[in-house]
C-alpha cells in the first residue's frame, strides 16, 4: 500500500482541519479506516479513509447519506470530500453505539429498538433512490452459498459440490415468490454496532446511521431481520417479537406473509454471514469472527423452524454441520477435519 499520509495531510489542510489532533476509531470488516479529528476549540469530525486501490469507493456512501438526510434521518453530514482520493470528512455523531448504551443500561433495550424499528417504518414510506441495484433472489441465493464455500469447506474439507444446486435453487425459488422483494432501500447492516443513540434529537432522528454504503433495493423485512437477529448482540426474544409485531401493525402488512418473508430473509442472511465469518477467519486471518458463529447458527435454526422453511431446513441439516467446539477450533486453526 502506498503511504496515504501526505494525501490525507493535504486534504485536511484544504478542509481547515490540518491542525486537528487525530485518533483512530474502531473500523469494520472492510478496507476503510476512520480517524477522529479534534480542533483546538473542541470541534470534532471524522475522517473516512477509503482507498480505491483496496476496492473502496466513497461515492455510494455519499449518495446514500444525502438521501437519508433528505428524509430527516441522522446520517452524518458530509463536510468535505475528495472522491478520487477516497477521503470524506464527516460529522462526528459520537460514540453512543446501541451496543455500548445497552451494555451499560440493558433496561433501555425496548425503547431503543422501538425507535430503530420506527425509523424503518419511516424509511419504507419513501421510494428508494433511483439507480439503486436490487438485492435480487439470484444474488441472495448465491451469497447464501457462502455457507457451503467457506463454512462447510472449512469445517469438513469439501464444499458439498452436489448439494449446491438444490441448496441455491431452493433459496432462490422461495425468495422470488415473496411479494415486495425490491421495494425499499435496505442498508444491509442495520444492527447495534452501526446505530448510535442521539437522545438530544427528536423522533427517529435519535438513531444515528453509520454503515450504509452497501445499500441496495430490497424487501422491507431485510433490515428488520438485521436489527433483531444481530450477529454480535443477543436481543431479548420478547423485544424481537414485539418489534416484529410493531412493524407489521405500523405498516399494515399481512402478518403471516410478512413473518414468512422475515424468516426466509433471516435464513438467507444468516447463511451468508456463516460463510463470511468463516472466510474472514480462513482467508483474511481474523479468527475472532469465529466466536460469533454460534449466535448466527442459533438465529438460523430459529428461522428454519418456521413451517414455510421446511425444504431449506432439510438441506441445511444435510449440508452444514453444527458449530461444535471442535469444529470452531478447526476453523480458528485454518484446517479442515
Amino acid at each position: 500500500m502506498p503511504d496515504r499520509a501526505p494525501l490525507i495531510d493535504r486534504f485536511l489542510e484544504a478542509s481547515g482541519w490540518g491542525a486537528a489532533t487525530r485518533a483512530p476509531l474502531a473500523g469494520d470488516a472492510s478496507n476503510r479506516r476512520y480517524l477522529r479529528l479534534v480542533q483546538a476549540d473542541g470541534a470534532r469530525a471524522v475522517l473516512m479513509d477509503a482507498p480505491s486501490e483496496r476496492g473502496e469507493d466513497v461515492r455510494p456512501f455519499t449518495a446514500i447519506a444525502h438521501h437519508l438526510r433528505g428524509l430527516g434521518l441522522s446520517a452524518p453530514t458530509i463536510l468535505a470530500g475528495d472522491t478520487q482520493a477516497g477521503l470524506l470528512l464527516l460529522e462526528d455523531l459520537g460514540d453512543a453505539l446501541y451496543a455500548r448504551v445497552l451494555a451499560a443500561a440493558p433496561e433501555k433495550e425496548p425503547a431503543l429498538y422501538r425507535t430503530a424499528t420506527d425509523l424503518l417504518v419511516e424509511l419504507h414510506r419513501h421510494a428508494p433512490p433511483t439507480g439503486l441495484a436490487p438485492y435480487s433472489p439470484p444474488l441472495m441465493a448465491d451469497l447464501a452459498c457462502l455457507a457451503l464455500d467457506w463454512y462447510r469447506r472449512g469445517a469438513t474439507g469439501d464444499d458439498g459440490g452436489p448439494l449446491r444446486q438444490p441448496f441455491q435453487a431452493t433459496i432462490e425459488t422461495h425468495l422470488a415468490a415473496l411479494p415486495d422483494t425490491d421495494t425499499v432501500l435496505i442498508q444491509r447492516d442495520y444492527h447495534a454496532e452501526n446505530l448510535l443513540w442521539l437522545p438530544e434529537r427528536r423522533g427517529v432522528a435519535r438513531v444515528g446511521l453509520l454503515d450504509f454504503q452497501d445499500a441496495m433495493r430490497g424487501h422491507p423485512a431485510y433490515d428488520l431481520v438485521s436489527l433483531l437477529q444481530d450477529a454480535r448482540r443477543d436481543v431479548a426474544p420478547a423485544t424481537a417479537r414485539a418489534m416484529l409485531a410493531h412493524y407489521i401493525a405500523a405498516t399494515g402488512m399481512d402478518a403471516d406473509t410478512f413473518t414468512t418473508a422475515f424468516h426466509w430473509l433471516g435464513a438467507q442472511r444468516n447463511l451468508r454471514i456463516l460463510g463470511v465469518f468463516a472466510r474472514l477467519c480462513l482467508r483474511d486471518g481474523k479468527p475472532h469472527y469465529v466466536g460469533l458463529i454460534p449466535r448466527v447458527w442459533a438465529h438460523l435454526q430459529t428461522d428454519l423452524r418456521h413451517p414455510a422453511l421446511a425444504p431449506l431446513a432439510a438441506l441445511v441439516a444435510e449440508a452444514l454441520p453444527p458449530p461444535t467446539p471442535a469444529l470452531l477450533s478447526r476453523l480458528r486453526a485454518g484446517r479442515a477435519a
